[in-house]
């Protein structure tokens, strides 16, 4: 008997504690219902009809109304989808914000559990005339609601923040292109209240930030800087912030689409100086084939980039790689040419050689003769087209000529034997080792100013 009504006793707390709980759930749903009521009746009080007029600015400082009124603005940059240089614009998607203060919507905040009040429609309160000046298009997001709130908090201070997608201008200076660096602004002014109604301030603390998996394809954000950019007109003086993006352009892209192909054509119309001179179908196909391949890489690099008055350091690349490509089938025409002159100058000395032995053999003939006729002395001078008298002469100008001194690039020429086209031959000798040392020449000079340049210079 006695556990059984122990037993009983127990069930009677459970169900007590359980009806307690009960009535305790219940009692704070309708607290929370009679809270949100609150907030309904708080929203009804300070934006009532007739008791609050959107189209009123707030007051300023201390509430004076002659003062302007102060608008704190900070923004996160979620990302950016691209930079285009051809039209010289950027598009940047933001979580834009702004905070101020209006008397005006103060509230109670029942002991502290009522923090903020919420709203989703902007035309309900007051809202600064804030424009982006350098917008081309831009866009709110409305999926799957508006990206958009405004809360107001028991001082009367207003928080509004939306999410946004802008493309701005963006003038870029190419002169260095593709080792340059661009600074983007993104400027935020008033449009109709000047100076003296309203200001805008960045928010102390960290006005701008940016998220941390940001990635652009060709770009790095190196830094970025807030400033104030204030307007003067005719019509006053606007208050006005601003955002300078730096922007570094990554250099692996190019030099894998642009500079190692060039040089590789550039090497390849080399090829040409190591043929030799009687294939001339080939050299004449292998230059004019690298000509046109390096003329239509220049044409597609120039297509992606805006027509501009200055030269640009790719301009500088790809004219000098087109050069060098347009003078090695140039030197072929030199090498043909040469040659053609060295068979006629063979010819001619041919020609000379076979009159010489010609009339050596008459006179030789006649001196037969004369000896079969008569008893004739041998004469104490030769006479001069003697050849005995003509090799003594060569071995006196030979000793009596003055001695130069050795010139190596004379040594090194005088390596390759004269032959017919020898002349051609030694052009395409020197273009051998003349082409690549003013090309690395070239290299080093390039890479040396545009790389090192000064950053106030771009």
């Amino acid at each position: 008997m006695k556990m059984s009504k122990s037993k009983t006793r127990t069930l009677h707390c459970l169900w007590l504690f359980l009806l307690a709980c009960l009535c305790s759930a219940s009692l704070a749903n309708n607290a929370k219902i009679n809270f949100r009521e609150k907030e309904k009746k708080v929203l009804d009080q300070i934006l009532g009809q007739g008791k609050y007029d959107a189209r009123i600015r707030p007051s300023g400082i201390n509430g004076t109304v002659d003062s302007a009124t102060r608008v704190f603005v900070n923004l996160l940059v979620r990302s950016i989808s691209k930079i285009d240089d051809y039209k010289m614009e950027y598009s940047v998607q933001l979580t834009f914000r702004e905070q101020w203060l209006d008397e005006r919507l103060k509230f109670d905040d029942f002991a502290g559990r009522l923090k903020y009040l919420t709203l989703t429609e902007a035309n309900r309160v007051w809202m600064p005339d804030l424009f982006f000046s350098n917008e081309k298009e831009g866009h709110f997001h409305n999926i799957i609601m508006p990206n958009v709130y405004i809360r107001i908090f028991p001082n009367g201070s207003v928080l509004y923040s939306i999410r946004i997608s802008l493309t701005l201008a963006c003038p870029m200076n190419l002169k260095l292109y593709p080792l340059d660096r661009q600074v983007c602004s993104l400027r935020m002014a008033s449009y109709g209240w000047t100076t003296a109604d309203l200001v805008f301030l960045w928010k102390e603390g960290d006005p701008v930030q940016v998220v941390k998996n940001l990635h652009l394809p060709r770009f790095t954000l190196e830094k970025f800087l807030t400033d104030y950019c204030n307007s003067k007109t005719n019509t006053g003086e606007y208050s006005c912030l601003k955002v300078d993006l730096l922007f570094k352009r990554e250099f692996s892209y190019y030099l894998i689409q642009i500079y190692i192909p060039c040089c590789m054509l550039v090497i390849v119309s080399w090829v040409s100086f190591w043929l030799d001179q009687g294939a001339v179908p080939a050299r004449v196909s292998l230059g004019v084939t690298t000509l046109l391949t390096m003329a239509t890489q220049t044409s597609g690099i120039n297509a992606s980039l805006p027509p501009v008055s200055y030269t640009k350091a790719i301009d500088v690349w790809t004219g000098v790689c087109l050069t060098f490509v347009f003078g090695a089938l140039l030197e072929f025409a030199l090498v043909n040419y040469a040659s053609r002159s060295d068979m006629h100058r063979e010819s001619i000395k041919k020609k000379r050689r076979d009159m010489e032995q010609a009339s050596m053999d008459a006179a030789s003939d006649l001196l037969d003769t004369d000896s079969n006729a008569t008893f004739a002395m041998k004469p104490l001078v030769r006479h001069p087209g003697d050849p005995l008298a003509l090799e003594k002469l060569r071995q006196c100008e030979v000793h009596m000529a003055p001695q130069k001194r050795p010139n190596c690039c004379r040594t090194w020429l005088s390596k390759f034997p004269t032959r017919q086209c020898s002349r051609s031959k030694r052009i395409d000798v020197i273009s051998r080792i003349t082409f690549p040392l003013v090309f690395a020449l070239f290299n080093l000079v390039y890479w040396s100013t545009y790389l090192f340049r000064d950053e106030e210079e771009n």
